[in-house]
């Protein structure tokens, strides 16, 4: 299937290398407000995409047939539902949006116009975390008792200066949370479950300019009993890797970007073994985009959009379709509204 891109940063040129790695895609086109943005675009990825500096002749590219969106993530909203309106299936960088409103006005106009909505959460694919949500569904734990998200990573203050967008409550929709933690909350609620209620803290402790968090803690109750914590910051030198743990009565399990540091159940089972000597943690290092955002790499994306195609091709809805991707802003915006509120225990 074609792919075009909407966007002309870092983040366009990262969706547009795991386009050109993928099964059943192809890079089409760019669509940025810049063209000199634009051609730098098309001659890093091989010179061969169209360019358009105009949405509506982007849109109306007959051979066009999916968009991604890599635009700031307060502005994913508008080029979503007129890609919709085009007849373009839509794939959108995180977070969907910046409030659950927003998000449901793209899985309407999507619903409506007939097309795929996804999201991006990289994060999902790759094989430790296939395991890990495994072991949930084959409920090894027990009764799940603490589910955490860790996420202390660095950006220092020539990432909040470097766009304008960046660290303000409109077009970034948050800081740590809602633009770094974000993955981890995501695969948090995908292994452990809803949350039922947060009561938060927040602050701006290290960075100038900014008008949002740079560093948050939330304590969860989730609705499956269990009792949790997210802690969220870009304001931990140097950056470590991010972590997703939970325990239970039977089986603990902590892993820290995209291999296990504990892997430890009561009783065991056959892929234990594979785990154990192909997914176990080497090393701390320093984390996958723990310091530096181009650093991570682009195999996540490369799935996700793989999984899009397939979904398309199957008939059937994208593993993070639009009511998917929306669960873990509607978590962040709660942890918000209860971190301004004095820490208020806020039901979801």
């Amino acid at each position: 299937m074609k792919f075009g891109i909407i966007g002309a940063g870092m983040i366009a040129n990262f969706h547009a290398k795991a386009i050109a790695a993928m099964q059943g895609g192809e890079l089409h086109s760019f669509f940025g407000r810049r063209q000199e943005a634009v051609d730098e675009l098309i001659a890093e990825n091989g010179g061969t995409a169209k360019g358009f500096t105009d949405l509506d002749e982007f849109l109306a590219d007959p051979e066009l047939e999916i968009v991604t969106i890599a635009t700031p993530s307060g502005a994913h909203l508008e080029p979503a539902i007129a890609a919709a309106k085009a007849g373009k299936h839509v794939i959108c960088e995180k977070p969907l949006e910046v409030t659950p409103e927003r998000i449901d006005q793209m899985i309407a106009a999507c619903d409506e116009a007939g097309v795929t909505l996804s999201g991006i959460f990289n994060r999902r694919f790759h094989p430790a975390m296939d395991a890990f949500k495994k072991a949930v569904d084959d409920r090894r734990f027990g009764t799940l008792t603490m589910a955490d998200a860790q996420i202390k990573w660095f950006r220092d203050q020539a990432y909040y200066d470097s766009g304008a967008w960046r660290g303000t409550w409109d077009l970034d929709g948050g800081g740590a949370l809602m633009n770094q933690s974000i993955h981890l909350i995501d695969q948090l609620i995908y292994l452990a479950g809803d949350v039922a209620a947060v009561s938060a803290t927040m602050a701006c402790l290290s960075h100038e300019g900014i008008e949002v968090e740079d560093t948050a803690a939330a304590v969860l109750e989730f609705k499956n009993g269990a009792r949790g914590t997210i802690q969220g910051s870009t304001a931990c030198w140097k950056g470590y890797p991010a972590e997703v743990n939970l325990s239970g009565e039977h089986g603990s399990v902590f892993l820290a970007d995209e291999k296990f540091r504990i892997w430890d159940f009561a009783e065991e089972a056959p892929e234990d073994a594979d785990v154990q000597s192909n997914l176990m943690l080497d090393s701390e290092g320093d984390g996958l985009g723990a310091s530096d955002p181009s650093a991570i790499n682009f195999t996540g994306h490369q799935r996700n959009f793989e999984d899009v195609v397939q979904a398309i091709q199957d008939g059937r809805s994208p593993a993070v379709d639009g009511t998917e991707a929306r669960r873990a802003v509607a978590l962040i915006c709660a942890i918000y509204e209860s971190a301004r509120n004095g820490g208020k225990r806020v039901e979801l």
